[in-house]
């Protein structure tokens, strides 16, 4: 019987975008959206499926390393790589509808699949050099496609700012990394925690973690690198506000789980940098930034945005917690959030892009009425929202209930009780979603298209949502031995 290699999921992506720009270029002048739409979602699909199978058999057990260990294959890279790949077929299905009118739809759909490609290596990178590329891999296509919409002056100018910042923190996180080599003489992980344990680095090397931090915080949309996430996610057409929001913020947490686990393991770095306090305020700050600024929009889209940087701050608390008496549950509860949340976060924001393609409009009075005209999707819109703000009829109430009780245990309750205030915030938003929908309204809607992708795929991500509501034991379990394993 034939093995295949631990890192076919991420062949498959590459060879799918291959494959769907040589098609494309075959016949230049054809529209051949369905076919394209085809090769992309098999491409997402099989990656995944690959991965659930390698995790089943067992094979993130005992890590496997390729490129002499620039990238590991266990548990933690398995776990993310079904995540990523799961919202990007979603994304890929949903977007079937959104770009058949729209030239480049070729280029959209490769640049999708290398964005999902990084994603999942960098869930897999062992080196702080693997880091970086595999997340510049993720930044580059992600510019290009939230400037996707060439003729929208929001989308060119949410492009640019975006690409501004990302490159400002690309070149902080470069400078981080060669602090921390010029400290312990390599980038590779495991290394470089062997230095720090060794002998005792001066600032040079904390001030190199600070700088790697930054990096991260960019990439998940955390305070204080957070402010281009509101932008971007507006201006980008709404499947790709699902991935980046989703997906590429999922990569960058698998990727700070195990770089500040495995190279900067606190026991060995805290008396020169303690970054599980500074992750403890941030986390704390970010999730009351982004649920107060949530708080505040008037555009539904622009609430999801804002919201999804108070979420990265509900993650960030399974790092910190790392500081208490800890163990691999916080940090799988961490990435149990993660999971559910790229459901149901990429569920709402397709729901928008339905909206969209209605012409409904973009604030909460627009949406008033629509679910006596809309009934299924709005149905799940309304699963979406109450799952993120944790109530149960979602996977969002078990994920937030893991999180919070394992930080409890490891003795962060202050930190649990300001997640609850805006867990509580977060109800009052997103409750408005949902009286719009369902509220009493003079509005004749015109929707006389249904869009077979895109309704598929809120569909799909609501089924799923509530499916894990029942059936989250796998993802709990597969979540808390790969932090266990990670912890060492």
């Amino acid at each position: 019987m034939v093995e295949l290699p631990p890192l076919s999921p991420q062949y498959v992506l590459g060879l799918a975008a291959l494959l769907v720009l040589a098609v494309d270029t075959l016949s230049p002048g054809d529209r051949k959206d369905g076919l394209l739409a085809a090769i992309a979602a098999a491409g997402t699909l099989t990656a995944t499926g690959l991965a659930v199978w390698f995790a089943w058999a067992g094979t993130g057990s005992d890590a496997l390393t390729a490129f002499e260990g620039a990238l590991v294959v266990d548990d933690l890279a398995l776990f993310f790589t079904v995540l990523v790949g799961s919202v990007a077929a979603l994304v890929v299905v949903a977007s079937y509808d959104y770009v058949r009118e729209h030239a480049h739809a070729a280029e959209y759909y490769a640049l999708v699949l290398l964005a999902t490609t990084g994603m999942s290596a960098l869930a897999a990178a062992n080196s702080l050099a693997t880091v970086f590329v595999a997340l510049e891999l993720v930044s580059i296509p992600s510019y290009v496609l939230v400037g996707f919409l060439k003729s929208n002056k929001d989308s060119v100018e949410a492009s640019m700012k975006y690409f501004l910042v990302g490159a400002l923190s690309s070149a902080v996180m470069l400078y981080g990394l060669s602090l921390v080599y010029g400290a312990t003489g390599s980038l590779a992980l495991p290394e470089v925690a062997a230095a720090a344990s060794e002998q005792s680095l001066g600032g040079v090397f904390g001030v190199g973690v600070l700088m790697v931090l930054g990096g991260f915080l960019f990439k998940t949309a955390s305070v204080p690198f957070h402010f281009w996430a509101p932008e971007a996610y507006e201006g980008a057409p709404a499947p790709i506000s699902a991935f980046l929001s989703s997906a590429s913020k999922a990569a960058g947490f698998a990727a700070a789980f195990r770089v500040f686990t495995v190279a900067f393991p606190l026991d060995a770095v805290a008396s020169t940098v303690n970054w599980a306090l500074v992750l403890a305020v941030l986390a704390a700050v970010t999730m009351t930034l982004g649920n107060f600024a949530a708080a505040r929009q008037e555009a539904v889209k622009r609430m999801l945005a804002y919201s999804s940087i108070g979420h990265a701050g509900y993650v960030l608390i399974g790092l910190a917690a790392l500081a208490g008496d800890a163990d691999g549950l916080v940090l799988g509860a961490s990435m149990m959030h993660l999971f559910a949340y790229g459901f149901m976060n990429t569920g709402a924001f397709l729901f928008v892009a339905l909206a969209e393609h209605w012409g409904v409009g973009e604030t909460f009075e627009d949406y008033e009425g629509l679910g006596r005209r809309a009934p299924v999707a709005s149905l799940a819109m309304t699963v979406f929202v109450f799952s993120l703000a944790g109530l149960p009829v979602g996977a969002g109430f078990l994920s937030k209930y893991f999180l919070f009780a394992s930080a409890v245990d490891a003795g962060f309750v202050w930190l649990v009780a300001i997640a609850l205030v805006n867990s509580a915030l977060s109800l009052y938003f997103y409750s408005r979603v949902v009286t719009s929908l369902w509220g009493e309204s003079e509005r004749d809607f015109d929707i006389r298209s249904r869009p077979a992708g895109l309704y598929a795929a809120v569909v799909a991500a609501g089924v799923v949502t509530v499916l894990l509501l029942v059936a989250f034991d796998p993802v709990a379990d597969t979540a808390v031995s790969a932090a266990t394993a990670l912890l060492g």
